[in-house]
């Protein structure tokens, strides 16, 4: 023992240069302060911790403090990572103590400052949006500042700018688009007129707010606000005149109608509708002032008397002008009033009879001074049925309307049936006649004057009105003039002399006298009228024009005489005339003679036709042919009788005198036989035809014309023939042309002089040469007469055609076939050769690029590729920046690229058809795959999550295209960080499966086994994306989930008064009220029954987690909290059947403690039992003792301390009283009862006195633990009597002052 301290002094020393020879590491200086956007994604890499060790030992790293949870940290390399989300505009910077140690010194602290970099991620927030209403005035002028609003946007910089918008104006119309404006100081001004009832009386602004934007993971983007909506109501002012609500107004009242007859009501409102103001009316004209007025109820009323009858100029109405006026004046001042023309018909009523009046319709006035009750008139004796008396001017007038101005009109009095009246029924007014009826009783003869009454009769009130009339008849002429004979026959020699008397002994007879017996003649218009006249006193016939009476014409004339009294009757006869012949008419010859013959061959025989119009069969018609001398008319003759002309010999056409055209004239006399000789010539013109005997002849026997290409329409050449024919239908030429490609050509003649003609050759107008199609034609042009059997000249025509450089270049189909080219500087020089061909002989080609189109997956890219590729004149395709090329931007170049002949001829085009030369640009793998953000927090509840199960997902984006882009996932890493910060690796717990979606790859993350419920902290799990191209490395990234556990700890238990199938039909309800109070999401574990031994105020119950978006969870007493705050949550709970909150551990401790008492309730039951039996049997004692017993139990229930179970059984209580009637626990007073007198064989006593014996109460065992239970039911429980005693109890002799409650179910002495 001694020996100990000397071997530690000699230790000592070698401890000491142990300890001195290492150096703690240390920081590097500028690990004072770090820099970090709040955009950071978790996972990320966040800095490093870096410290020296002169020692060179390995070095481990650490954080801890406050705001350690934002970071993880790689021991051995001090990587740090974020492992929570930033905030700049929640914790702007912040301290954590970075540790660092070589695990031979003490770890080396140091306070390491954190700033949040701003970004913007947040967009601006309007204020008071609750308010966002207002009213205007819709006068309020405009530029008047309507409305101001106010948004905030907590970042900093440009992005806390804040920009307003007018997104939309509602009602959407083309006014109010650009009725309102917005200021950048959020001040809406009105830029135009309002109107409350013209336009809106309410308007709705969607308003938004922007920032200028800022950067935001690691992009610029520009943050808007949620819209919101401004009301705007306008006020509306009285600025608008009255309106009546019908644009017409009109009613009908009887002329009798009583004065205060209402007859019409009109009603004007103020068009201000939001101010509505009372209206007055007024009567301000009227065309019958007097008539009418009208009350302030609108209604007008009868105020006059009326008769219809005087507004019949007027249309039998009254108008009336209403003015209506507001009660109040306008915003100017002044009368708001608007008035109304109202028509009134005044209807008819039957107080009038008809009437009669000598006038004219329309022209009578129907005063009553004019009515009459006499007529006269006058009538031809004899008249036909229904002619009408005249002079007989009458009219019936009844001035009522309708019905009432319904009349009958009738005829009465002595000749009453010698005549008709009509109309027979009229209304108002008619013009009345008098007609003839019957004709026969209308005699002049036998009455020169006669009367009848016109009775008018009203159709409804019979009222009448009778009208005499006096007839004067008018005598007429009835007899007419006759001849003795009904025909004359007549003669006379034609062409007699004018007035020549032809007969004088026809006369008629009238036996009429006066004027109706005078006689007239005349001729009725007919043959012969104009030829010849009668006198028309005597009636003598004579000629009237002798140069017409030609019997030639005609011989026989058919006239009607007629004879004509004063009274306009007449009669007739027929007279035929005959005319006799005289010489008068030479012979007619019939025709024109122009004979046509062939010469040699051809004869004339031709008969002259000739008659002679003077009467057949007499010398003055017969006639006699002969052939005047002439130059050629010894070559024919003619037949004196039958005027058969013919020749005499062959014609020979050469013989006739060229200047004659082959024209021969011959006269013929015809003669006729009377007295005077009368005679007629007449020419006869023989043409003797020329025989087509001669061929054309060309001047030369070939032609050469040589012709420039593409010169449509030019003249080619001109040819000559000629034909030795004399006449023109003999000697014309026409020419044509035949051969290869004649189709091209058009020759046209022309007559240059009888039989000489030229063709002039040329090209169609819409028809050009093309030397490259065919470089010289041959034709044969061909001269021929009409004739079609005429024979024909030919000759030929030489066409060269000489080269013009006029086509266009064309690019070879071939060359332009699509190339392949590798991105990244892969290939380089020459890929492609663009070959150009042109069939002009002195074609210069060039090729050229026209332009550059960038696609990629189909869509234009803009400029991106223009530099990649080059085209050269000789076409040769090269590449210009190979590094350059990139498939991730531009998978498909197009270069359009033309040819250009730099020789062709300027009329004509020098270029190609554009070309399109397609180069796809094949991918290599050179894009690692990335991961897309997710906005997502993955909590775990061990519990609840199975195998299988996903737990998280990740997606994941490869911009490299094929097998290059397509992804794969793996879990890399695994690890469990405690709520101590200890790394814990966890290997085999999960597993990933990948699928695809789009471009779009997804990384499932499933649990593979289950996870110890018991653990508290974050499973950090390392996810790797990896491609998988054919050719060459994969490329991987990698990302961290943090998957937050929730433990049993934070399991809570829920008890209902209704049994599990009630509770599982209200599991929506439930979760809805506790998700709803709580703003959690609810995961519910089980729901059971509740054991019906144990002795629980609910049925059943409900076990779930309550798990915030973060990954914590709710224990038992926030829950509760956040339940008693939402009393709308708290009553539907308690009406779903909630009882009890608790956990589920105190609940199973409750029914714990509740089995372990009842099982030593029964067993001290036993073994009191047992000692009453051994106490009755064995000691009988006095009560001083049990007495003193009793108090002392008393005494020790007084102080034991209210909720301390005892360690040992206690009996609660009983029923049964001991012999002093004192129950200790019960603490009533105690007294002497008088023991002695209580016998002691009895066995309430005996009971009685062992239930105290072994009650007694051991205070030093009050130090044992007592768990304290918080409040567990929402509602009170039923009072427990000892439970009353026991809590007016104070601390026992333990000295404990804390107050502490048990509720022990199993041990209720409510019963008692």
């Amino acid at each position: 023992m001694l020996a100990r301290p000397w071997l530690s002094c000699l230790l000592l020393p070698a401890f000491i240069v142990s300890v001195a020879a290492n150096v703690a590491p240390t920081f590097l200086p500028n690990m004072t302060a770090v820099k970090l956007p709040e955009d950071l994604p978790v996972g990320a890499e966040a800095f490093w911790l870096a410290a020296e060790d002169l020692d060179n030992d390995p070095l481990t790293y650490g954080i801890s403090g406050t705001y350690a949870y934002f970071f993880s940290v790689t021991p051995a390399t001090g990587e740090v990572k974020l492992a929570y989300t930033l905030d700049y505009e929640t914790l702007y910077f912040f301290d954590v103590i970075i540790s660092v140690t070589d695990h031979h010194n003490n770890p080396k602290e140091k306070k390491l400052q954190v700033i949040v970099d701003d970004r913007n991620d947040n967009a601006p927030v309007f204020k008071n949006t609750a308010d966002f209403s207002t009213s205007i005035s819709e006068t309020l002028p405009v530029g008047s500042l309507v409305f101001s609003v106010l948004a905030e946007d907590k970042d900093t910089g440009p992005a806390g700018v804040v920009r307003y918008f007018i997104q939309e104006v509602i009602p959407s119309t083309g006014d109010s688009k650009y009725l309102f404006s917005i200021l950048p100081n959020g001040s809406i001004i009105l830029n135009g007129s309002l109107s409350y009832n013209n336009k809106s009386a309410f308007y709705q602004l969607e308003l938004k707010a922007c920032d200028l934007g800022g950067e935001y993971n690691n992009s610029f983007i520009i943050q808007c606000s949620s819209p919101v909506f401004l009301s705007i109501s306008v006020v509306d002012q009285p600025d608008l005149d009255p309106q009546f609500v019908r644009e017409l107004y009109s009613a009908s009242v009887a002329e009798d109608a009583p004065q205060g007859t209402s007859v019409l009501k009109v009603e004007a409102v103020d068009r201000d509708k939001g101010i509505n103001d009372r209206v007055t009316y007024r009567i301000s004209n009227s065309t019958r002032p007097g008539w009418f007025d009208i009350g302030p109820d609108g209604v007008i009323r009868v105020s006059g008397s009326l008769d219809r009858e005087q507004l019949l100029k007027d249309d039998e109405e009254v108008q009336v002008q209403v003015t209506a006026t507001e009660e109040h004046p306008n915003i100017y001042g002044q009368e708001a009033k608007v008035s109304i023309w109202v028509m009134l018909r005044v209807t008819d009523v039957n107080d009038h009879k008809p009437e009669f009046f000598n006038c004219s319709l329309p022209a009578c006035t129907f005063s009553p001074q004019e009515a009459q009750a006499n007529f006269i008139g006058s009538v031809d004796e004899h008249a036909s049925t229904r002619i009408p008396i005249d002079d007989l001017t009458m009219v019936v007038y009844d001035p009522d309307k309708g019905s009432n101005g319904t009349f009958l009109l009738s005829l009465e009095g002595p000749n009453a049936q010698a005549f008709s009246v009509i109309p027979e029924r009229a209304a108002g007014s008619a013009e009345v006649q008098v007609l003839v009826r019957a004709p026969s009783l209308v005699d002049y003869e036998k009455q020169p004057v006669m009367l009848v009454k016109v009775v008018a009769v009203d159709s409804v009130s019979r009222n009448s009105s009778v009208a005499m009339v006096t007839i004067h008849l008018r005598d007429i002429n009835d007899h007419r003039p006759t001849f003795p004979h009904g025909l004359y026959n007549l003669s006379v020699l034609e062409h007699s002399k004018n007035g020549f008397v032809i007969t004088d002994g026809i006369h008629a007879s009238d036996p009429d006298t006066g004027e109706g017996g005078r006689i007239t003649y005349s001729l009725l218009p007919g043959n012969g009228a104009d030829i010849f006249e009668v006198d028309p006193v005597s009636g003598n016939l004579t000629v009237k024009n002798s140069e017409l009476l030609d019997r030639e014409k005609q011989a026989v004339y058919y006239l009607t005489l007629q004879a004509t009294d004063g009274g306009n009757l007449s009669s007739s006869t027929m007279l035929h005339v005959y005319l006799l012949d005289i010489n008068d008419n030479p012979p007619v010859v019939s025709g024109s003679y122009n004979i046509f013959v062939q010469e040699e061959d051809g004869n004339v025989s031709v008969t002259i036709q000739a008659h002679d119009n003077d009467q057949p069969g007499t010398n003055n018609s017969r006639l006699y042919f002969s052939l005047l001398p002439s130059p050629y008319s010894h070559n024919f003759s003619v037949d004196p009788d039958t005027g058969l002309l013919r020749n005499l010999g062959p014609l020979d056409r050469e013989a006739i005198d060229p200047a004659l055209g082959g024209r021969i004239v011959l006269t013929v006399r015809v003669a006729d036989c009377g007295e005077p000789v009368l005679s007629t010539e007449v020419n006869v013109t023989i043409t003797v035809e020329d025989i087509n005997d001669n061929v054309p002849i060309f001047s030369q026997l070939s032609y050469t014309f040589p012709v420039m290409e593409r010169d449509p329409g030019v003249m080619v050449g001109v040819v000559k023939a000629w034909d030795a024919d004399q006449t023109e239908a003999n000697n014309r030429i026409s020419f044509s042309l035949s051969g290869g490609g004649a189709s091209n050509f058009m020759i046209r003649g022309s007559v240059l002089e009888s039989g000489q003609a030229e063709g002039h050759l040329r090209l169609a107008s819409d028809v050009s040469l093309n030397y490259e199609a065919q470089a010289s034609y041959n034709l044969t042009v061909s001269a021929e007469n009409p004739d079609p059997q005429g024979a024909e000249a030919k000759a030929g025509i030489f066409v060269p055609v000489e080269d013009v450089n006029d086509e266009p270049p064309t690019l070879d189909a071939a060359s332009l076939r699509g190339i392949r080219v590798t991105e990244n500087g892969s290939q380089h020089g020459l890929v492609a050769e663009v070959v150009a061909r042109d069939v002009d002989t002195a074609a210069q080609l060039e090729v050229q690029l026209v332009n550059v189109l960038c696609t990629k997956a189909g869509a234009d890219v803009g400029s991106l590729c223009h530099g990649w590729f080059s085209v050269l004149a000789n076409g040769s395709v090269l590449i210009n920046q190979s590094e350059a090329i990139d498939y991730e931007t531009c998978d498909l170049v197009t270069l359009v690229v033309r040819a250009y002949d730099l020789t062709t001829d300027p009329r004509f085009q020098a270029y190609s058809d554009n070309g399109s030369l397609l180069i796809t640009i094949e991918d290599v793998n050179d894009n690692a795959p990335y991961f897309l953000p997710e906005n997502k927090t993955f909590v775990i509840i061990p519990e609840l999550v199975l195998p299988n199960q996903q737990v998280a997902s990740v997606r994941s984006r490869d911009n490299d295209s094929g097998s290059n882009g397509a992804i794969v996932f793996s879990i890399f890493q695994v690890d469990f960080i405690t709520e101590d910060g200890t790394v814990i690796p966890f290997q085999g717990y999960f597993r990933v499966s990948t699928s695809s979606e789009a471009n779009t790859f997804i990384g499932n993350i499933e649990l593979v086994t289950s996870l110890d419920s018991t653990l508290r902290g974050i499973y950090q799990v390392t996810v790797q994306a990896q491609d998988r191209p054919s050719v060459g490395p994969a490329h991987t990234s990698k990302i961290t989930l943090n998957l937050f556990t929730v433990d049993q700890s934070y399991r809570v238990r829920l008890q209902f008064s209704t049994n599990k199938e009630e509770v599982g039909a209200n599991t929506e309800k439930i979760m809805a009220a506790l998700a709803q109070a709580t703003r959690t999401t609810v995961y519910i574990v089980d729901i059971k029954d509740l054991d019906s031994t144990a002795r629980a105020r609910g049925r059943s119950y409900l076990d779930a987690y309550f798990v915030f978006s973060n990954g914590s969870a709710l224990t038992l007493d926030e829950l509760n909290v956040l339940i008693r705050e939402d009393q709308d949550s708290l009553t539907q709970l308690l009406q779903l059947g909630l009882v009890v909150l608790g956990s589920q551990q105190s609940q199973e401790s409750d029914v714990l403690k509740m089995l372990t008492g009842s099982i030593v309730g029964l067993g001290v039951a036993l073994l009191l039992v047992i000692v009453i039996m051994t106490m009755v049997l064995v000691c009988v004692r006095k009560s001083y003792r049990r007495k003193l017993w009793a108090m002392k139990a008393a005494k020790e229930a007084r102080r034991t301390a209210a909720g301390v179970m005892p360690a040992v059984s206690a009996i609660p209580g009983t029923n049964v009283y001991t012999s002093e009637r004192a129950n200790p626990m019960l603490n009533l007073s105690t007294k002497d009862l008088g023991f002695e007198s209580q016998s002691s064989s009895s066995d309430l006593d005996h009971i009685s006195l062992n239930s105290l014996d072994n009650n007694s109460v051991d205070l030093e065992k009050d130090k044992q633990e007592t768990k304290v239970e918080p409040l567990h039911s929402l509602m009170e429980p039923d009072t427990e009597p000892l439970s009353v005693v026991l809590s007016g109890r104070k601390a026992g002799a333990g000295g404990q002052q804390n107050e502490l409650s048990f509720t022990n179910a199993g041990l209720d002495t409510t019963d008692l």
